[in-house]
């Protein structure tokens, strides 16, 4: 009988268009489908892998989706390139020993996020700012490693959340009122402005 051994992961970088976040790619689905974003390492629990991730003293923030892991630095890091190579490793390592990346059991546990996620009880302009975000805005922020979530939509204004790489990212905010806005506007005309709702 011959024994296959565990898929060999190879990880890759992407620059992101925020200076502070590097976005690691694997070979490999960490969250197939979803994403979770960790501001902090307290708020890592659910996720042994952001867990470890952030005994780097130099990460200040973890943002984890499909195939990919976005990392942000602390301001007090001089460059990426330094540490590249260790990260590089230490997420090859860990993917291939099979280790796990979420506990969904534990997310689930969590006050429950807002999502892009239709609901039965949306009314219908909620559920076309979903569909929207979900088919348009999504493959669009994830391609720069970052993720936008709905938060609420009241009276004309669509709250979202900011994470990953769009967290803090300086082109976020041109993001957001010159492209999600101006297509909402075109697309939903109740929708009067788009905010970010700070995480």
């Amino acid at each position: 009988m011959i024994k296959t051994g565990n898929t060999i992961v190879s990880i890759y970088t992407e620059m992101t268009p925020n200076p502070e976040t590097m976005k690691f790619v694997a070979n490999k689905l960490l969250y197939p489908g979803k994403s979770i974003d960790f501001a902090d390492e307290a708020s890592a629990g659910p996720s042994p892998l952001a867990q470890e991730l952030f005994t780097f003293p130099f990460i200040k923030a973890v943002f984890i989706a499909s195939n990919f892991v976005t990392l942000t630095k602390t301001p007090d890091m001089e460059d990426w390139q330094d540490v590249i190579p260790t990260i590089k490793q230490f997420l090859k390592d860990y993917l291939e020993e099979g280790k796990p990346v979420v506990n969904e059991e534990e997310v689930a546990s969590m006050k429950t996020p807002n999502s892009n996620e239709v609901n039965a009880d949306d009314d219908d302009v909620v559920k076309r700012i979903k569909e929207l975000l979900e088919n348009y805005v999504k493959p669009a922020v994830e391609m720069d490693g970052g993720a936008i979530q709905f938060k609420s939509y009241e009276n004309g204004t669509v709250n979202l959340a900011m994470q990953g790489s769009c967290s803090g990212c300086p082109s976020s905010t041109i993001t957001l009122k010159a492209g999600i806005e101006g297509m909402m506007k075109r697309m939903i005309p109740e929708v009067k402005e788009v905010v970010a709702e700070a995480e």
